[in-house]
Parts: structure tokens; C-alpha cells; sequence
């Protein structure tokens, strides 16, 4: 195992056989590890379907509806333990399109990081209503500013992380979710002097399925930047 793209789910059952293919037709030799929280809706049974059939396949059951952030966790301690060098957070719902994962390859042979941003080259976003745009494009210049963080996505879920960026830091210092575990992510290794890359990437809102988003996940976010800052400022940052 090389190449690993995690997929965290709840309830993607509309979409899990569609990525499935999509990934593993691409041609970069990738394996792909679903982390799913008990989705009532039968998602980790349909990979443990496929899984018969397809040694790339991979699947982490998780006893209940546990968070992003605590999914990748997971997912990144699976690749660490398991040999990947390149390790991708990717979106169940082809609102992260599979296919740009040769560009991320490209990228990650002069970088420890390798972010998908929509906000690199104006605004890439499809079919988000424009209340939804602005919220996540002030949270960019917010996080920004309060953290220094110099990227223009901080938020952003389409990563490829080298290895060594992984092994780098704390994981079990990790314990946000949602906006705020990419954030998170992205400082913490910023901080170890990684070295960071943003690629432009068209992001799409989902059609099939429902959106994770909600309050909390925003107001975790609006605090976890402050903690962060706070944090390095105290020379607390392990």
C-alpha cells in the first residue's frame, strides 16, 4: 500500500459503489479506505461486498457517529500502521473529483502537504448557495488572519499528506472536527515547518445524500482558531 485515499461516511450509500469505482479505475495504483460510523442506511455493508472481490478495498467500522476529525484519525493511523507514503482525505460525494488526484501526485513530489483549494484562483465553487459561499469564504479570512495560517483554504477537505508530515506530529493532540480538524491539520504542521502547497481544484456540492454541515461544526471552528493561536503563543503546541 502506496497510495491511500480515505473516505469517511455516514449514510453514503448513494454515492459509496460510484466512488469506489471512480478510485479504484483511476490509474495511480491507489487503495481506499472507508471509515464508516455505523450508517443505518447499510453503506459499510456494500463495501464489505465489494471487499470480496477487490483487495484495495479497505473498511474501518466505527460503533456510532463519532466526527471527521476523530474518522481521519483513524484513517491516519490505518496508513501509518499499514506502509502508505501518500495519504488523501477525500469527500464521499464527488464534491472532491477523484480524478485530480494525478495533479496532488504532482504536487507531493516538492511538498509535505498538498491542499485542494477553491479559493486559489477566485472562487471554484459549484452549485452552493450563496449564503453557504460567504460563510466559508469569511471563515478563510478569518482563520488567516487570527492564526497566520498562510493559505487561502485552510478549510479545505481534498489533502494528500506525505508520510512524514503525519509522522511529524501529534495525532493524538488532534481533536477537533469538522472545519476546524482541517485547520487544525494544516497548522500543526505548518508549525513543524512542512512545507505546504495549495493546487486549485473545482469543488462541486453534492447531489445525492446530505450535507454534514451544521452549527456546531461553525462554532467549533470560530474557537478553534483562537485556541491555536493561543497555543503557539504559550509554546504549548506539541
Amino acid at each position: 500500500m502506496e497510495k491511500l485515499v480515505i473516505v469517511p461516511t455516514y449514510n453514503e450509500c448513494e454515492n459509496i459503489e460510484a466512488i469506489l469505482d471512480k478510485v479504484l479505475g483511476l490509474p495511480w495504483g491507489l487503495d481506499i479506505l472507508i471509515v464508516d460510523d455505523n450508517s443505518p442506511d447499510g453503506t459499510a455493508a456494500i463495501v464489505e461486498r465489494r471487499m470480496q472481490s477487490e483487495t484495495r478495498i479497505h473498511l474501518l467500522k466505527r460503533p456510532g457517529k463519532m466526527g471527521l476529525g476523530s474518522a481521519y484519525r483513524d484513517g491516519f493511523r490505518y496508513a501509518l500502521n499499514n506502509g502508505a507514503e501518500y495519504i488523501f482525505e477525500m469527500d464521499a460525494d464527488f464534491s472532491h473529483d477523484p480524478g485530480a488526484i494525478g495533479e496532488f501526485l504532482k504536487a507531493a513530489e516538492n511538498a509535505d502537504i498538498v491542499l485542494g483549494s477553491r479559493y486559489i484562483k477566485g472562487v471554484t465553487v459549484m452549485n452552493w448557495p450563496l449564503s453557504r459561499l460567504i460563510l466559508s469564504y469569511s471563515a478563510n479570512v478569518y482563520s488567516r488572519i487570527v492564526t497566520g495560517l498562510p493559505l487561502r483554504d485552510a478549510t479545505g477537505g481534498y489533502k494528500c499528506f506525505r508520510r512524514r508530515a503525519l509522522e511529524g506530529i501529534r495525532l493524538d493532540k488532534v481533536q477537533s472536527e469538522g472545519y476546524s480538524f482541517q485547520i487544525e491539520m494544516s497548522f500543526r504542521c505548518w508549525k513543524k515547518g512542512f512545507r505546504i502547497v495549495e493546487i486549485p481544484i473545482i469543488f462541486v456540492d453534492r447531489q445525492l445524500g446530505t450535507s454534514k454541515m451544521n452549527k456546531k461544526i461553525i462554532w467549533e471552528a470560530a474557537g478553534m482558531v483562537w485556541k491555536l493561536r493561543l497555543l503557539d503563543l504559550l509554546g504549548r503546541l506539541e
